[in-house]
């Protein structure tokens, strides 16, 4: 039987177990129609989805802004901080027709250490993201996969006024997909791992850019 929603993912025992956190819950948002195929996230389940995900951090080109290369114990510390803590943060596949083909995690902004280097909003909502296959890669799938995150983001958290990002400014191609995706460029951050691109979609302007 199929995850709804996702043809072709098996869910194991306790997927569909609803993730009462401070994000409501990623995993019952309905998929979107895009111009790719139907597109939604499942919430991260470490014994389902720790070898696949290791093998996307140690894609050189992964690694070079993730820095979680190595064996999937790695991947699987990273996992847990999330998986373990309060619900600010929440891990999960990105699944296009059935398929997972990227990686993303949803996390509350105006709760995030990221708080204290831009003037965050409350409820503000932020992604993380990375497409894991070669193949989808550089032909306008992270664009395309971004606005809809965005707007799943917006449409399921009526009280988000935006959805914010800050892509290390060395990855150029993320940035130009942030752009091109409706978010725009609010300024230059200094991180403690990273000089970062602060990027905004706010909700008043999600139907003009």
């Amino acid at each position: 039987m199929s995850a709804p929603g996702f043809p072709g993912v098996v869910p194991r025992p306790g997927d569909d177990a609803p993730a009462v956190d401070l994000l409501g819950s990623p995993g019952d948002w309905a998929p979107v129609v895009t111009s790719l195929g139907s597109f939604g996230l499942l919430p991260v389940r470490l014994e389902r989805d720790l070898v696949l995900l290791a093998q996307w951090m140690n894609d050189p080109a992964v690694a070079a802004f993730w820095e979680l290369a190595g064996p999937p114990s790695v991947t699987a510390a990273h996992l847990r901080e999330q998986l373990d803590g309060d619900g600010r943060s929440v891990p999960c596949l990105g699944v296009l027709d059935g398929t997972p083909m990227s990686y993303w995690e949803i996390y509350r902004a105006d709760l995030d250490p990221l708080a204290r280097h831009y003037p965050a909003r409350p409820h503000d909502t932020g992604v993380h993201l990375l497409v894991g296959g070669v193949a989808d890669r550089g032909r306008g799938v992270g664009t395309t996969l971004l606005r809809a995150v965005a707007d799943l983001i917006l449409d399921n958290r009526p009280q988000c006024p935006r959805v914010i990002a800050e892509p290390d400014l060395r990855n150029t191609p993320s940035v130009s997909a942030f752009l091109s995706a409706g978010f725009r460029f609010h300024a230059e951050v200094d991180l403690p791992d990273k000089r970062a691109a602060l990027m905004v979609r706010d909700r008043a302007l999600r139907n003009l850019l």
